[in-house]
């Protein structure tokens, strides 16, 4: 019995004999629960901030260059996820995030008439590169270096762990709860130690 990558054969059939699920059944069950509500809280972590835009019809005070950058982590981090064979519930955020911090960056855009040339040079060759990223065409050890690079830039590049701190988590629950289901997934070493990076150089930085 599977249902969206969640096989719930083992703990029902546990209960059904009237046994509490063991850890090891129980365990990958919760982390997919988990993952998909992180994925469901991604959906519209970025909406306030476009209706706030378009509304003032303003983005003074808005760094350009930072939501490009943010845009270029997300596509990183998605093409390294996909490139690793991780199950849609360990990156399925990165997804929703993407389409919205492009939508954002559309609209940074449109209210920022004119844009200069250099500005439509960098999406250009965002659209050019992006997808040879995503299609994992490129060296792998270009592909880690990569990834690396996008954690320094911005903390934000591995956005999964500010979702639940957009829904109100506090800083400890949001990590513990991507580590356990990166480590559940079976994720590399290298995107969680960059995890735990970002996050820590988060509450430096923001808090």
């Amino acid at each position: 019995m599977d249902y969206l990558g969640i096989d719930l054969s083992c703990a029902i059939g546990s209960l059904k004999d009237g046994n509490f699920p063991p850890k090891d059944c129980l365990l990958p069950l919760i982390s997919k629960l988990l993952g998909y509500a992180i994925v469901a809280a991604s959906t519209t972590v970025k909406l306030p901030q476009i209706l706030k835009i378009v509304n003032h019809k303003s983005v003074r005070g808005l760094s350009l260059i930072a939501f490009e950058l943010e845009v270029v982590g997300y596509t990183i981090a998605l093409a390294y996820c996909l490139h690793n064979g991780l199950p849609f519930s360990a990156y399925g955020e990165l997804v929703f995030l993407l389409i919205q911090a492009l939508i954002l960056v559309a609209v940074i855009y449109y209210y920022s008439k004119p844009v200069g040339i250099t500005t439509w040079i960098r999406a250009l060759l965002y659209c050019a590169v992006a997808p040879t990223i995503l299609a994992g065409q490129i060296d792998p050890i270009l592909f880690e270096a990569l990834y690396v690079s996008s954690i320094f830039h911005s903390p934000y590049c591995i956005p999964a762990c500010n979702i639940l701190l957009c829904q109100g988590a506090t800083n400890m629950e949001e990590l513990f709860l991507r580590v356990f289901t990166s480590l559940q997934e079976k994720a590399p070493a290298m995107g969680i130690l960059f995890l735990l990076y970002s996050h820590i150089l988060e509450i430096f930085l923001y808090t």
